[in-house]
């Protein structure tokens, strides 16, 4: 019996109940040995659902090189580069980019270029730009209901 084999059948048993530890442990050690058809099949299973541990495992085994990588090309880029990529609807980092980009404003790093790009953005990240501003100007028990007298 092969591995790939060894790991269907044990999908097939725990399909319907919980993983038995020890078990599951066996099989994420068998993942690196297997090809990326048979990687790719398990990843694809029916019997593994989203959350399932196994699929998390073989989704780190098959993509190993690529986890991560994009965090880091998105944490070395400078703010300019930055901005014009969170432009691009179709970039695919927009998420990514927002993070990193209102981590950047918070630590004062190129604010302008910064409150720019949110300005022409989402309804979303234009409250939260302004929010920014707000709490900068009158500070953070600034409420815009709230009255001073």
């Amino acid at each position: 019996m092969t591995d790939y084999e060894y790991i269907m059948g044990k999908c097939r048993k725990f399909h319907f109940t919980k993983w038995n530890e020890d078990e599951l442990k066996k099989c994420q050690e068998a993942l690196p040995n297997l090809t990326r058809e048979e990687l790719v099949s398990i990843y694809r299973s029916r019997l593994l659902s989203e959350k399932d541990p196994l699929k998390q495992t073989a989704f780190k085994v098959l993509f190993a090189d690529k986890v991560g990588k994009r965090e880091e090309r998105i944490k070395n880029m400078d703010t300019e580069d930055l901005t014009k990529e969170f432009k691009d609807k179709n970039s695919g980092n927009r998420a990514l980019i927002r993070k990193e980009l209102r981590d950047r404003y918070k630590t004062g790093r190129d604010k302008q270029m910064i409150i720019m790009a949110f300005q022409q953005s989402t309804k979303g990240d234009q409250h939260w730009i302004t929010s920014q501003i707000r709490q900068e100007r009158y500070g953070y028990r600034y409420n815009k209901y709230s009255y001073n007298k």
